[in-house]
């Protein structure tokens, strides 16, 4: 299931899961957004309940895209235990984003 997370719930979804967190910072207006979404939706579904799998729209949650010094999207942070394990900027194939899941479990 792909998960649609805040400022408000970040910590609570990400930062305390005890799964591996793939977390896609995206905005509406952003093209490459649009290429890597279905991939993450893609994702959601193939790592079911083994993942948590989630998508953060910089514009309307700015506090944790500042925090985490997103400057480029689409960025996606790979968590695990809490902290950033892996991180991939720009738009790729979901062989990569996959692989770098796998590399968690």
């Amino acid at each position: 299931m792909l998960i649609e997370v805040t400022d408000d719930n970040f910590e609570e979804v990400v930062l305390k899961s005890d799964k591996p967190v793939l977390v896609d910072f995206w905005a509406e207006w952003c093209g490459p957004c649009r290429m890597v979404g279905p991939i993450v939706k893609e994702l959601a579904d193939d790592y079911g309940d083994k993942a948590v799998i989630t998508k953060m729209d910089v514009d309307n949650n700015p506090g944790t895209s500042a925090k985490f010094g997103i400057r480029n999207i689409p960025t996606i942070l790979f968590f695990k235990n809490g902290e950033i394990v892996d991180k991939q900027v720009g738009a790729v194939p979901k062989t990569i984003l996959a692989s770098k899941m796998d590399a968690l479990m």
